[in-house]
């Protein structure tokens, strides 16, 4: 399986990854998206972001446990779990907002879940814009320290995804669980190789 991952190239994933966008949206615009399309349309860009920042940290448990390389299609995870999350936060902006920018400040210090929401976005954005070959070349060692921002913006993004359900909801307890523990085993893992 591995030496036909390592045969495939990088930039179907961006294709694929982008078509469950294209089809929300056409969704939202034939009117497949229920009574309350801009909420069903940010509530499925924000899970799908949330999936794929979580997929881009579990390459590494894949390839520990299972022997799964999945390494050259991290980078294409997470910007594409950045893509989700800038369409995410565009709705909100855009067709739920009108962009009122002071309602938008408004809601940002008085909400807590959309606070949670701007804090996990702020971080992705230097992640993304270290994430080209360049980058990571002229950035060295520090580029990985930068990179544990996401950590942060994976949980943070779980916390969102639960505080925003009126109700809390399994699906949404699910993804923040999962994103823990991938953050903590990532993190366990860090503390015992400084051990050694």
């Amino acid at each position: 399986m591995n030496d036909v991952l390592r045969r495939l190239p990088e930039w179907p994933v961006y294709i694929i990854g982008l078509l469950p966008a294209v089809w929300f949206l056409w969704l939202g615009m034939t009117g497949g998206l229920g009574v309350e399309p801009i909420s069903a349309l940010e509530h499925k860009l924000g899970v799908t972001a949330l999936q794929f920042l979580i997929a881009s940290l579990l390459v590494t448990p894949l390839r520990r446990y299972a022997g799964v390389n999945l390494l050259k299609f991290r980078r294409a995870f997470g910007l594409l779990g950045f893509i989700y999350v800038c369409l995410h936060l565009l709705t909100w902006l855009v067709l739920d907002m009108s962009l009122l920018w002071a309602q938008i400040v408004n809601d940002i210090v008085e909400r807590p879940y959309i606070t949670i929401g701007v804090m996990a976005f702020v971080p992705l954005v230097p992640l993304a814009m270290t994430s080209t070959k360049r980058a990571i070349r002229r950035m060295g060692p520090r580029w990985q320290t930068l990179h544990r921002l996401s950590y942060v913006s994976v949980v943070l993004g779980g916390v969102h995804f639960v505080m925003q359900e009126k109700v809390w909801t399994a699906q949404s307890l699910i993804y923040l669980g999962i994103a823990i523990a991938v953050v903590a085993m990532r993190l366990l893992w860090r503390r015992r190789r400084v051990a050694r």
